[in-house]
């Protein structure tokens, strides 16, 4: 760690000269960031210069955090924030008199830390008007006191208010060639990125959102979603990707959106993520979304095993992931589910049932093999933590990794995700054939279980599914 300087004096500083505010995004699932191009609309709009890098795709020159008075780094999943300390480090180094903000939701799940050893501000929730105000704040004062801001003398509630919304910017940053496309029938289709909600409904207990909006979500308004699809449409896209937590929380909301997207451009398509309840229960609305061109839909399945889904109160059961896939079926929308294969109540046959319905599902090649290998991430402030039967499993915090540690009920199970890990990761290095790689992580399962080796897989003649050149995960 490199110390930080005393802050206690304050001065003016000129924050609307070019650069002066620095925005730098880590890594956003291959998508074009749009936590630098909502609050570089903001600030612009408030009279601000601020200049946007995304080190997923660019290099950040030494010269621009030199120049820099406020560095904000968006860090809205866990593998953006291991990057983003990176990033404070070296601007820590060059430019020790910049002042450091962290925003976004492992931001503020990690305060504690983050301000102790990295960072001046921290700023969860609906951030653009908060980090504008705090720009603002910084040209005469420490901007100790800024509503949403948190700093470690100042314990204040995230901000949870409706913004103005502003139509993003996005002509300060990297080209849409340059991220994830999708892939569908052998083409590459360019893909573009946008929000139709903030938030989420639901409290499912594992997940980031939860602590912070505590079951609160926003629509944004339906003029600045079409505005900023047209606008990328124009630079390219011939695809969207609506990020939104839960896209039919607000189900109408999201049906006129993509309606007035299709009547305006027919040939562009787009997916949503969405909850296996909100399947079933807006039913009747697949239909209108695959007329739309909707072409699959990512949903956070998570497990097959009833204890664990009661565990992290995910509000569906394995029947429903079966009725939830044949709705989508029927509309000749494909299922893209996100996985959570390893928690403290996995066990190895409950394992082994998930693969086991992915092949009988034939998911095999809908599910990118990573989330094989993906386990349980309790952040601070996690919703687990107020589980009456969370001292039975969880260990200490593990602050530099930004999560409580914990251990399997049974030691093998930590093994086989060892392992799985390992033959996802080389499997993605060399471009290997799903069924292969599927096949792979069922022997290492088959054999932690003392099972005779399965069959050997073979390709079913079924088209594959649509998906995006990055996989989806946390």
């Amino acid at each position: 760690m490199v110390s930080a300087p005393d802050r206690s004096r304050t001065k003016a500083t000129d924050l609307r000269a070019s650069g002066a505010v620095l925005l730098v995004a880590c890594y956003e699932l291959g998508h074009q960031p749009l936590s630098l191009a909502s609050p570089l609309a903001y600030l612009e709009r408030a009279g601000f210069h601020p200049r946007a890098v995304d080190t997923a795709v660019d290099e950040l020159d030494d010269a621009l955090i030199e120049s820099a008075a406020l560095v904000a780094i968006s860090v809205p999943m866990h593998t953006a924030l291991r990057l983003g300390i990176g990033i404070a480090e070296r601007v820590r180094r060059l430019n020790p008199d910049a002042r450091i903000c962290f925003y976004g939701l492992y931001a503020w799940l990690n305060a504690d830390y983050l301000l102790r050893e990295h960072g001046d501000f921290v700023i969860g929730g609906e951030y653009e008007r908060a980090l504008t105000e705090l720009a603002a704040a910084l040209e005469t004062s420490d901007g100790a006191v800024v509503p949403g801001v948190r700093t470690a003398a100042n314990s204040v509630p995230p901000a949870i208010e409706r913004i103005d919304f502003a139509l993003p910017r996005r002509d300060e940053l990297p080209e849409l060639e340059r991220y994830a496309r999708l892939l569908i029938d052998g083409r590459e289709v360019t893909a573009g990125y946008v929000e139709a909600t903030r938030g989420c409904h639901h409290t499912c207990l594992h997940c980031p959102v939860v602590p912070i909006y505590q079951g609160r979500f926003f629509a944004i308004p339906r003029g600045v979603v079409l505005d900023d699809m047209r606008r990328q449409i124009a630079a390219g896209a011939g695809h969207i990707s609506f990020g939104d937590p839960d896209a039919l929380n607000g189900p109408t909301h999201l049906l006129r959106i993509v309606q007035a997207l299709h009547a305006e451009h027919p040939e562009v398509t787009f997916d949503i993520t969405t909850r296996i309840e909100h399947i079933i229960q807006h039913r009747e609305i697949t239909p209108a979304l695959a007329e739309a061109g909707c072409l699959f839909v990512i949903s956070a399945v998570e497990s097959v095993s009833e204890a664990v889904l009661r565990n992290i109160d995910k509000g569906h059961t394995k029947a429903d992931v079966v009725e939830a896939l044949a709705i989508l079926d029927a509309a000749g929308i494909a299922m893209r589910p996100s996985l959570l294969p390893f928690t403290p109540w996995t066990t190895l046959d409950g394992y082994i049932e998930l693969l086991d319905f992915i092949e009988e599902h034939e998911l095999i090649e809908q599910i990118d093999p990573v989330h094989l290998s993906i386990r349980l991430l309790v952040p601070p402030g996690s919703a687990l933590l107020n589980r009456p039967d969370t001292a039975t499993w969880l260990g200490p915090l593990d602050e530099e990794n930004f999560t409580y540690t914990w251990a399997a009920p049974d030691p093998c199970l930590d093994q086989l995700q060892l392992w799985v890990a390992s033959i996802a990761e080389r499997a993605a290095q060399q471009g290997a054939c799903p069924f292969e790689t599927f096949s792979a992580i069922k022997r290492a399962a088959y054999h932690l279980a003392e099972l005779p080796p399965p069959p050997v897989l073979q390709k079913t003649g079924r088209r594959r599914a649509p998906r995006l050149t990055e996989s989806w995960f946390c």
